[in-house]
């Protein structure tokens, strides 16, 4: 498979419904500390030719990566939810080494491996062997087992599984091109139960603006507390919600959603857009009158508002790959999936060295950081 790897302005990213492979988001990750650079991504037309020219060769997309500091001077290439192109679904291995090798030469020494976020779909959600009786998908086999199969065909036999995911692997993706009665008929019954009672309750959503970001993050502190999570600070969210990138060819949106009751912020969640997609970013929830279903209140609402927008496709974002009762997503499994939709099990993160040694020592490293870093 012979890959060309063109360099190009962040902003002239094309437009797509992954947030995350988005001008918007190049843009937010470099207020964030991060470093955005934008790749084009090409198939010369014939079998065994080196492309030369536009005209000789076949553009598959784009590709997104962003540079992370790890210390010491030194660096990881990362890849959110990234390549969204997958020309030949049965040599995915062989597809990422030629992207890597050709990203190589724009990379400097410091940089020791490139981390992609892989947004295709695991092989293995899609084999009847990898599923109970009830038809719950019971996960992947262990890493080395799918490092073979990721690696079968290639060159190097390099890419790795990270010890961790960075976006979550697993989603419940909604159908908005339902009409409204038809999204509520499936959705569980406690589900569509709830988000009357809220409504009966008295619990209203509306949009709300940067001055009140302090509501959101109280409500955001106190989850994240609750849960035992690590969190981050104020000025995380204000950068998100002040990004902007209109002047470029894949712009994104975000709303802040508060869900009240008598003037007091009950829940609250971050809803972006990016082309035909509304996904759930970031959500958070008081302790205090929790028999409000303030939750599903605000969920209907950012279902209701994305339909509204144009948006044909709902990403709650992230639950755990099972419903397994030890998992520590699993309580956004069980509340995610009451919605309704599509369960998505994605390949998550995947390593190439580009420093074999200076790798493996930062993987020892990564051994007990585990979670999600959006």
């Amino acid at each position: 498979m012979n890959v060309d790897v063109e360099p190009k302005e962040t902003k002239q990213i094309i437009p797509t419904n992954v947030l995350q492979q988005t001008a918007f988001w190049a843009r937010l990750k470099k207020k964030q500390g991060w470093y955005p650079y934008a790749f084009d991504l090409s198939l010369g037309k014939n079998e065994g030719s080196i492309p030369h020219s536009l005209n000789d060769k076949e553009r598959e997309g784009d590709i997104l990566i962003t540079l992370r500091k790890l210390g010491g001077g030194r660096y990881m290439a990362y890849v959110p939810f990234g390549p969204e192109q997958l020309p030949d679904e049965e040599r995915r291995g062989v597809w990422l080494e030629e992207i890597s090798e050709q990203l190589r030469n724009f990379l400097t020494d410091d940089c020791l491996f490139i981390r992609y976020d892989l947004y295709w779909e695991s092989p293995w959600a899609n084999e009847d062997d990898f599923y109970s009786a009830d038809g719950t998908w019971l996960g992947p086999p262990d890493a080395h087992i799918q490092e073979l199969r990721m690696n079968f065909d290639t060159r190097h036999f390099r890419l790795r599984k990270a010890l961790s995911d960075m976006l979550p692997a697993h989603t419940v993706m909604l159908d908005l091109n339902d009409n409204e009665d038809k999204l509520l008929a499936q959705m569980k019954s406690k589900t569509r139960y709830n988000i009357r009672l809220s409504q009966r309750k008295g619990v209203k959503v509306r949009h709300a603006g940067t001055e009140e970001l302090p509501k959101w993050y109280q409500l955001y502190d106190e989850t994240y507390h609750r849960n035992r999570l690590a969190s981050n600070d104020i000025s995380f969210f204000e950068q998100i919600f002040t990004t902007r990138a209109d002047d470029t060819w894949s712009p994104g949106e975000v709303d802040l959603l508060l869900a009240e009751k008598d003037g007091e912020p009950l829940a609250g969640m971050f809803l972006a857009r990016s082309g035909k997609r509304a996904t759930y970013l970031y959500g958070a929830s008081s302790s205090k009158h929790r028999n409000l279903q303030a939750s599903h209140a605000l969920q209907w609402a950012a279902i209701r508002r994305s339909k509204e927008t144009g948006c044909t496709e709902y990403d709650l974002f992230g639950i755990s790959p099972k419903p397994d009762p030890d998992h520590p997503m699993y309580g956004l499994y069980r509340f995610k999936t009451g919605f309704g939709g599509e369960k998505i099990h994605r390949q998550g993160c995947w390593d190439y060295p580009l420093n074999e040694e200076a790798y493996e020592q930062y993987r020892l490293s990564e051994m007990n950081a585990t979670g999600y870093h959006l």
